[in-house]
């Protein structure tokens, strides 16, 4: 290639998921791989979705495109669900369908900010979220993790980063990478700070049909007035195991709403057809298979946090949820990279450094739970505790 790129481009690193699969040619071929790396169901859609999909496929319109914020009657199922799910006063011209959750990121982002605008961002990050604000020219606020409180956002320390060009927080909960679940009575704290400060509230809730116990995440969608300073992002993908639908979603103000369809009309269109049947078939027949799969997440985290608590272990686990673990390395100097390679290299372990999460996190590692069996977490854990620190190898 001769021509220049993007000079935002460039500065954005590779995505880490391809990074590290790429060092599996180097793994211990002795030890079946423990893959902790992407966090992804390893359990397929139900039958009966898949029969009804089939079904779906027969019909014409199936394959052409729909509105571009999706199929009236698949954002009332949504509507629906999230009634059950939030309380929410939530109508269907507050949503928009998406490519996935990051889609909807990129809509809420390109909506919100300009180039040069700021966005106060909770470290541990979701990569992908700095990743397509340096991609946008968006600067990317951090605020800083305190290991103390699992990496909860403190509110008086974001509001101390709110400038006149701050555009929007973002967080995400529960948290990817670690797990945790900003407590509702923080979320309404947060959005007030919004509010009084004049700027949107970006939580991205992928994860929040996985919170311990099913309860409520928060109760920001009972305000009719909602959308006035918050906006929603939100993945079916894991819900339902259609991550290879990319089945995500957009919820703010009708308003905002109407803005953002001006960037998904030459961004993606519409959500293909058959992931909004899939959504659509979920939201209205899956709520217990879902709930089912809480509960099977729920205990693999359990047996995680009694194996990790054994004596014997160089890892410490800092904060974890049913979809994650984010656990501080014993190896001090090194890098989450540089121990994350040895674990593939040494015990068979495919995980994820702490830097690529944001600036001064190199002493940790995320794993993901999505890909483990419960049989297997003993095992797993086993392969921690036998890891040679370098004062052992030498």
């Amino acid at each position: 290639m001769k021509f220049p790129v993007s000079e935002l481009i460039e500065g954005v690193h590779p995505p880490p998921i391809s990074e590290v699969k790429g060092w599996l040619a180097a793994a211990n071929p002795k030890l079946s791989l423990i893959d902790l790396c992407q966090a992804i169901p390893d359990y397929p859609p139900p039958p009966e979705l898949i029969d009804h999909l089939a079904q779906v496929m027969r019909d014409p319109l199936t394959s052409r495109y729909s509105i571009d914020e999706g199929l009236p009657e698949v954002r009332e199922a949504v509507c629906r669900g999230y009634r059950k799910l939030y309380d929410a006063r939530i109508e269907p011209s507050q949503i928009c369908l998406t490519i996935g959750a990051s889609q909807a990121l990129w809509l809420a982002m390109v909506t919100l900010c300009r180039a040069g605008d700021e966005v106060i961002v909770q470290l541990p990050a979701y990569f992908d979220h700095p990743m397509a604000l340096a991609a946008l020219g968006i600067r990317a606020v951090f605020a800083p993790f305190d290991e103390s409180t699992g990496g909860l956002p403190d509110v008086a320390a974001i509001a101390g980063l709110v400038t006149a060009k701050t555009r929007a927080i973002l967080l995400v909960t529960p948290s990817n990478p670690t797990g945790a679940v900003i407590p509702p009575e923080t979320v309404q704290e947060l959005h007030e700070l919004a509010r009084r400060r004049n700027v949107a509230l970006v939580l991205d809730e992928t994860y929040n049909s996985f919170i311990t116990g099913g309860v409520r995440p928060h109760g920001l969608f009972r305000d009719p007035s909602w959308g006035d300073h918050f906006v929603h992002i939100a993945s079916f993908g894991k819900t339902f195991a259609l991550t290879g639908y990319r089945a995500g979603m957009l919820a703010a103000s009708e308003r905002f709403i109407g803005h953002a369809l001006k960037a998904q009309d030459t961004m993606a269109v519409c959500q293909p057809r058959v992931t909004q049947h899939a959504v659509q078939y979920g939201f209205d027949h899956l709520s217990g298979w879902v709930a089912e799969n809480r509960v099977m997440m729920e205990r693999r985290h359990e047996v995680f946090r009694g194996e990790m608590a054994k004596p014997g272990n160089p890892f410490r686990l800092v904060a974890s949820g049913p979809f994650f673990g984010w656990v501080a390395h014993p190896c001090a100097g090194r890098s989450g990279r540089e121990v994350a390679k040895r674990l593939v290299e040494e015990s068979g372990m495919l995980l994820l450094p702490g830097e690529v999460f944001g600036p001064g996190l190199e002493g940790y590692l995320r794993l993901a739970f999505g890909n483990i069996r419960e049989e297997t977490i003993p095992e797993a854990v086993q392969r921690f505790r036998e890891f040679k620190t370098e004062n052992q190898n030498h």
